[in-house]
């Protein structure tokens, strides 16, 4: 005798029950999948607005700036057409041709994503050079903008060229958002995730350096060239009280940028303005920087002064935090003056001295490293005379010459290329293994000034 069928609406006998609908959901199993499944919901979400950022790079390229060239711009804004699209080809270039096509191969191997952005991370500071142009951009853009929508009408696009311009801020902005995400869901499927924690990490870095450099590209009146500066450490607004032969100044609010090579005062302009400016003051190299951590009537104040001269500048930060990660940055610079001239004594690599370097104990004291001459190139008193009389002739800053041990080829603006058997002169190095040298004109090569990596030198003794 057959079987009824059960009527709709009705319930299944116990023994139409199928074993796999008896097995209860194991509840560790069922988050695992559902965190595995944002991971690739928000990996989705990168690639493609990773297509979509391109397609509007596209729109610079490929549309305002062709027809630019192909229009023309009026006379008095010759060569202000490059200022306002900076390295923006270059960025559009490498996204179009090779990051984009790496991106979506993480939708097939997800453990891809993390090494990605840590192998490409000092390509991505091409981003941070964008950024340190963009207000001057801004400027120009603003004083053409009739030309401009002219050309938004004639490309036929909906938005503006400052619509476009701004997106490449966005995108670098958005990859650390992402990246977190990709994280969490990560952390919640219990997967190993130390590669991608670095990966967040260093992305949270560029985004704040292309901050930094967007600040810095607002400075005006200083005549020297930032990039020959070494990377920007820190800024901030502080009140500052000068003090020269005994004269104290009244109390002043000044942003001061602390690179590697030298401290900038400036006065803040446009105060309360979404993009305020600054206005160069003085400047302090960080080979003549001597400080005093601690003023007795503040625990806020520091001091720095400069050597050779009488001016003592009193630094009060907003709270003790912001002092506290200035005093250990200006520590750490003056640390590794000191210790790069005892460590040439002692000879061997000078990737081993960078490394040495780098990881400065804030218990070491902050001894600066005393000049030949003082500021105004007058002779001064030197301590540490009998480490430089040891070195080479042609020497630079107390350093001695170094040979290119392998090829490099610059991937930023303030970098330079060097070949294997150049000889350099090392001027400064941070943190990052980086060091400034200068080049020496041969038949190859015309003289040049720039940064390479530490691992690419060694010592010629």
């Amino acid at each position: 005798m057959l079987a009824q069928t059960p009527e709709p609406g009705s319930f299944p006998v116990l023994g139409s029950i199928t074993p796999s609908d008896q097995t209860p959901r194991d509840p560790e199993t069922e988050q695992k999948n559902k965190a595995m499944r944002g991971r690739m919901f928000v990996l989705n979400e990168m690639v493609q607005t990773e297509r979509d950022y391109v397609k509007d790079l596209g729109v610079i390229v490929e549309g305002f700036m062709r027809r630019i060239g192909e229009k023309g711009v009026p006379e008095d804004m010759t060569g202000k057409d490059k200022i306002v699209f900076g390295n923006i080809h270059q960025i559009y270039d490498w996204h179009k041709e090779f990051f984009l096509c790496e991106l979506e191969k993480c939708l097939q191997d997800h453990d891809r994503l993390a090494e990605l952005f840590i192998k490409h991370e000092r390509r991505l500071h091409m981003y941070v050079i964008y950024c340190q142009n963009k207000p001057r951009s801004e400027f120009v853009v603003a004083e053409y903008d009739g030309f401009f929508e002219e050309v938004q009408q004639e490309v036929n696009s909906r938005l503006s060229i400052n619509d476009y311009l701004i997106k490449p801020i966005q995108r670098i902005t958005k990859y650390q958002l992402l990246l977190k995400d990709f994280l969490k869901y990560s952390t919640k499927a219990g997967l190993d995730c130390k590669e991608i924690e670095k990966a967040v990490e260093l992305m949270s870095l560029v985004p704040k350096q292309c901050n930094d450099m967007m600040n810095l590209g607002r400075l005006q009146g200083y005549e020297g060239k930032l990039t020959a500066q070494g990377k920007l450490l820190q800024q901030d607004t502080f009140f500052v009280t000068e003090q020269d032969s005994g004269v104290l100044s009244r109390s002043k609010e000044r942003r001061v940028f602390l690179f590697e090579q030298i401290a900038i005062f400036s006065e803040l302009l446009r105060k309360g303005s979404s993009t305020p400016g600054y206005q160069f003051k003085k400047s302090i190299k960080v080979s003549y920087l001597s400080m005093e951590e601690h003023v007795e009537s503040d625990p806020c104040k520091f001091v720095l002064s400069c050597r050779g001269s009488s001016e003592r500048l009193t630094l009060q930060a907003a709270n003790i935090d912001i002092k506290k990660e200035w005093v250990q940055s200006i520590r750490e610079l003056l640390d590794m003056q000191i210790n790069f001239l005892t460590g040439k004594q002692s000879g061997g690599s000078l990737s081993r001295q960078l490394s040495n370097s780098s990881r400065s104990s804030s218990s070491h004291p902050s001894t600066p490293l005393k000049p030949n001459t003082t500021p105004n190139g007058s002779p001064a008193h030197n301590p540490n005379k009998h480490v430089e009389e040891e070195l080479d002739e042609g020497e630079c800053n107390g350093l001695s010459s170094v040979l290119v041990t392998q090829d490099y080829n610059a991937v930023k603006e303030d970098e330079i290329c060097v070949v294997v058997g150049e000889k350099v002169q090392i001027l400064a190095s941070n943190q990052q293994n980086m060091c400034l040298v200068y080049r020496p004109a041969n038949s190859q090569s015309p003289a040049a000034e720039g940064w390479v990596p530490g691992h690419v030198l060694s010592s010629t003794r």
